[in-house]
């Protein structure tokens, strides 16, 4: 048993024990209200899970492990000469609670390395599909080609012991961690470059793996990609994407379906599939005003002209968030050392300082601040990554690591199968016609 996985026996074991007893001496105890407007407002804001790997407050944001952003890029491990921590650290403290030495960062690395290993039939699944496909369409495709690897059917054919589900799914969770940039790469060079599998380095960190198999040698950009794959890695567990891994992995589906699944969710417009919407609204907005340097009085001028035609400013609003999102805020910071200067970046900082004061101003508006999309796009295209319909599969590989370290969790902790209760409209309506 490797040591990671020896450690996360023994932390989960400790859970499940822990949590039968909250159950038997506990499960009565009520929690929250459920309202009508929560019902037909698509659950919003009603607690009905456990989620370990990472929480949200309203105002502090996101919180791994009850480690916030700022932290996690202070203590995280780092390659010699990278200011940005290594997603392996960040999988790590989700997994097993605790922020890992270097000697343990690199062990993963090198173990993911070791596992990249795709088949040449994933290669020839994707090369059935038209290279126009959306690149989202390709990657969860490439995911299910991937499934026959799985070791969490194979062990529940044989019969294992329910206490043993978490083994074969924490294996799962690694090898695909560890082939989704090889396949995400892939679907990339198809379609922008070469079209030839890049293969992988095991000297080199996941990350910069995954900057060199896309065809970008930039060490700025490599360090990019470390802080884009940990501020996307989590979000809790209410997200379309995160709940539908959860949900169909409580069905006993491996770690392919379920992950599949969830990234059908995050290509979602209202979900991962914003972070292109973003930049493609400001090129929209470059063209039309007709520079790309437009004044902040151009700016207001196209921002009132988007709101009054019925649409929405990309990239700002959060279903939870009423601050500025931490995740925007460390891409301003990384921002600000590496792409002084650059146009496009410019007008996301007029955007910061013009858009939360309009929408502000509407008064309907409950958070108006930034999410992590208003800025991704504008730092990829600093580095020519202008590709845009792309940038949701980079979301999708970081969105892998808390996901899947989450399901290594629900596995080990034998939750239930989600089941919620539905109701009828006529239930409805007849609960309220009691109530007048």
């Amino acid at each position: 048993m490797d040591l990671l996985k020896k450690l996360f026996y023994e932390k989960s074991s400790q859970a499940r024990a822990e949590l039968k007893e909250i159950v038997k001496n506990y499960g009565e105890l009520k929690a929250d209200e459920v309202n009508i407007g929560q019902i037909i407002g698509g659950s919003r804001g009603i607690k009905t899970m456990i989620w370990d790997t990472s929480s949200l407050d309203a105002n502090e944001g996101i919180r791994f492990r009850g480690y916030n952003i700022p932290q996690l890029r202070e203590l995280l491990p780092k390659p010699d000469g990278a200011r940005e921590p290594l997603p392996e650290g960040l999988f790590w403290l989700m997994l097993v609670g605790e922020i890992p030495t270097e000697d343990q960062v690199k062990w993963l690395s090198a173990e993911w390395g070791r596992r990249a290993v795709v088949d040449d039939s994933v290669f020839k699944v994707i090369d059935a599909l038209s290279a126009d496909t959306h690149p989202m369409s390709q990657f969860t495709i490439a995911v299910m080609a991937m499934q026959k690897e799985r070791k969490n059917e194979k062990k529940y054919d044989e019969g294992f012991n329910k206490d043993e589900y978490w083994d074969a799914m924490y294996e799962d969770t690694m090898n695909l961690i560890a082939r989704l940039p090889i396949v995400a790469s892939y679907i990339f060079r198809r379609a922008y470059r070469d079209g030839a599998p890049a293969s992988y380095d095991p000297s080199k960190d996941w990350s910069a793996n995954y900057a060199a198999m896309l065809g970008f040698d930039n060490v700025d950009f490599t360090d990019l990609m470390r802080l884009y794959l940990t501020i996307h890695a989590d979000h809790e567990g209410g997200n379309a994407s995160a709940h539908t891994v959860r949900l169909v992995g409580s069905t006993l589906s491996d770690a392919y379906l379920s992950f599949g699944a969830g990234m059908n969710a995050l290509a979602g417009p209202l979900h991962g599939l914003a972070n292109q919407e973003v930049i493609k609204w400001i090129f929209e907005l470059i063209e039309k005003i007709g520079t790309g340097q437009p004044t902040k009085e151009q700016l207001r001028a196209y921002i009132l002209e988007t709101l009054e035609s019925g649409q929405v400013v990309p990239g700002y609003g959060h279903a939870v968030l009423r601050q500025p999102d931490p995740r925007f805020m460390a891409q301003k910071s990384f921002a600000e050392t590496y792409c002084q200067g650059d146009p496009t970046v410019q007008i996301v900082w007029d955007l910061f300082e013009l858009v939360p004061e309009i929408l502000g101003n509407l008064g309907k508006v409950k958070n108006p601040w930034p999410n992590v999309d208003a800025h991704s796009g504008a730092l990829l295209c600093h580095y020519g990554f202008t590709q845009y319909n792309y940038y949701t599969v980079l979301f999708g590989v970081s969105r892998a690591l808390g996901v899947l370290a989450q399901l290594c969790w629900d596995r080990a902790l034998g939750l239930a199968l989600e089941r919620p209760k539905s109701v009828t409209t006529p239930w409805i309506k007849s609960l309220i016609e009691q109530n007048k």
